[in-house]
Parts: structure tokens; sequence; C-alpha cells
């Protein structure tokens, strides 16, 4: 088993998330247009989907207002 499968493994033990849903979702970040609201709105959906989590429309729309506007932490502790 290569490393990268290790890691994949071991999230999906712990988070149920399948490799291919993770790759899936990286490969939208990386091809879509993360200023336009649509490709975010379905993003944000498809990573609650997967969390098991409903997004509110207000609280879908704040997230796409912070991303649109930068105002989203680099720092992750920044974002605790």
């Amino acid at each position: 088993m290569e490393i990268n499968d290790e890691l994949f493994s071991k999230v999906e033990k712990k988070t149920k998330v399948s490799k291919e849903s993770i790759i899936n979702i990286a490969s939208k970040l990386n091809e879509g247009n993360m200023k336009d609201k649509d490709t975010l709105s379905g993003i944000i959906q498809e990573l609650a989907h997967l969390a098991g989590k409903n997004v509110s429309q207000e609280k879908e729309n704040k997230i796409i207002d912070l991303i649109l506007n930068d105002k989203v932490p680099t720092n992750v502790d920044k974002m605790f």
C-alpha cells in the first residue's frame, strides 16, 4: 500500500468519506472558478452532504461572501 493510499484509508476510516469523493472535490476546487457563486454553492453543498450536515442558505451565503471577499483565514490557528 502506498503512502497516499494509506492516508486516504485513514481518512476514510475516520470520516467515512471515500478517496474518490475527496479527489472529486479536490478536482472541482482546482478546476472551478472560486469567484463564482454557483461553483462555491455546489462545493459547499457537496461538502455538507459528505459531512452529513445541513447548511442553511444564510450560512452558505456567509461562507460564499467570506470567500469572494478574500476573508478566509490562511492560517489554520486563526480559524479556531
